[in-house]
């Protein structure tokens, strides 16, 4: 079965637990069986770690946008996952990586197509933190290095492995799978929220594209109040269906409950051809949804006190 094609929504609602919450995606996409235990274990193992970055963070009074941000890095770091190091490879063989990050007082930052630095999402809220943008493209080594952060040559981002996948999909004249997104969402033990989203897009994509992920209100969103969402899936689709944003607006204007609202637009919005995916969310109150269309999903989070990675 094809990945762009949706299946039927599966959907997990955790009921608000503790000061603070967090849920964390490693993608979604093609079936699980297609994984080998060994490779099935590495990610679930890379999960994990970035829900414990994140989680110290919240467990110490941090912030939620502290914590989502310590666990995409952690993500960004790990080469098994499509955001950083070991993310896709553009058709020319390089690396663009986006990313963003929100808060849910209304302040975001985004990069697209970046090439130097080493964690795009720490950048990202850079953007949010200094600079009176939202969205910056392409950015510049003097730009990175002028914030403070970490640079890294292109060599750093592309594994042999991804060269392998690139050097398939030129013979094959195909685009890669559109799933591999991560992302974080959290609520604070003072009640703020916030989500963060970091990929490398298609592998084989043209280069320059730029996907949901970096768009506000279509890949990553957050609203105190309301809800902060991090999404996965055919980013074209999201982009078109303002995803993110529109579950928040469900949950302002018509008042349902976050499980409802993530389930309507997943429904509504994603039903078509090339639309599948996933997101995870956390509630004003707490609660924490993951949803998907795709044959499979990796998420985390926690739930009565044991970490569970849905597949």
């Amino acid at each position: 079965m094809s990945d762009d094609k949706p299946v039927q929504t599966r959907l997990w609602r955790i009921a608000p637990q503790g000061r603070y919450q967090l849920a964390v995606h490693g993608g979604a996409g093609g079936r699980i069986h297609e994984l080998a235990d060994q490779e099935r274990h590495a990610f679930e193992d890379g999960l994990s770690r970035a829900y414990a970055a994140g989680e110290t963070v919240l467990a110490d009074g941090g912030t939620a946008t502290d914590a989502v941000c310590a666990a995409i890095c952690v993500l960004e770091d790990d080469p098994l996952f499509n955001a950083g190091r070991g993310a896709s490879l553009a058709a020319d063989g390089s690396a663009e990586l986006d990313a963003a990050i929100m808060d849910g007082a209304g302040h975001a930052g985004a990069v697209a197509a970046s090439r130097h630095a080493r964690n795009p999402v720490r950048l990202a809220r850079q953007v949010m933190r200094r600079s009176p943008h939202v969205l910056i493209a392409a950015p510049d080594v003097e730009l990175i290095n002028s914030w403070g952060e970490q640079t890294a040559d292109q060599r750093y981002f592309v594994t042999d492995s991804r060269r392998r996948q690139l050097a398939h999909l030129h013979a094959d004249d195909a685009d890669g799978p559109r799933h591999g997104t991560v992302g974080a969402v959290a609520r604070d033990s003072t009640g703020g929220l916030a989500a963060a989203t970091s990929t490398g897009g298609i592998a084989n994509q043209s280069v320059g594209r730029v996907g949901d992920t970096p768009i506000i209100g279509a890949g990553t969103y957050a609203r105190n109040g309301l809800a902060a969402i991090s999404c996965t899936g055919h980013g074209e689709a999201f982009m078109l269906c303002v995803v993110s944003y529109d579950i928040v607006a469900r949950l302002r204007y018509l008042g349902v409950d976050l499980a409802d609202a993530v389930s309507a637009t997943i429904e509504t919005e994603l039903s078509g051809k090339d639309s599948s995916g996933g997101l995870v969310a956390v509630g004003a109150d707490g609660t924490v949804v993951v949803a998907h269309n795709s044959p499979m999903m990796f998420a985390a989070f926690d739930q009565d006190h044991r970490l569970v990675t849905l597949t």
